[in-house]
């Protein structure tokens, strides 16, 4: 049996839509003075460099942007693999008193984004702490909520939304797997 997708966003749309959500952040934060990038592995990591790089063009400035790996942060781990592959976590300036934009490709359950803010925290105290995400598709399990959402998509909880990035999977794509 093969799998049924269908694509809902392409190259054009995901750029389209990277460079709306940095003029918004760019609006909401009236600059980038304090503000700071967060990518959650993996292809979160992407979209911040990629958010990153519009803001530079944008504002002239180079903003603190890191990366983290959430894995054993997850309620969940144990349950998703016996041997979880951990990536790295890079966050090379103080997240004190820093307006944080955590970033990550889909937005589904909420527990990934619990599990960053777990540690994020052990990082130390920003003053505010928002959310990016590319694709937000419901069915949220815990309360949790984007700040910056590129699509909404509604989908069932047993289709796959996938996203693929060219830094990572040689193209820009977003698709929906039955």
């Amino acid at each position: 049996m093969m799998n049924k997708h269908h694509k809902i966003l392409d190259t054009a749309e995901i750029d389209r839509i990277l460079t709306r959500i940095t003029h918004e952040i760019l609006e909401v934060h009236k600059g980038a003075d304090n503000l700071a990038l967060i990518g959650i592995q993996t292809r979160g990591v992407y979209l911040a460099k990629r958010i990153f790089s519009r803001i530079y063009e944008i504002e002239g400035v180079e903003i603190p942007t890191g990366h983290m790996d959430i894995t054993l942060y997850r309620d969940d781990w144990t349950r998703i693999s016996p041997n979880p592959i951990v990536q790295t976590t890079e966050i090379s300036f103080s997240v004190d008193e820093k307006q944080i934009v955590l970033i990550d490709d889909v937005l589904f359950t909420g527990r990934t984004v619990r599990a960053a803010l777990d540690a994020l925290i052990d990082f130390g105290r920003p003053d505010r702490i928002e959310l990016l995400v590319l694709v937000d598709r419901g069915h949220r399990e815990l309360p949790i909520q984007a700040n910056y959402v590129g699509k909404f998509v509604e989908t069932r909880r047993s289709e796959r939304v996938n996203v693929l990035l060219a830094e990572h999977d040689d193209e820009d794509q977003v698709i929906i797997e039955d």
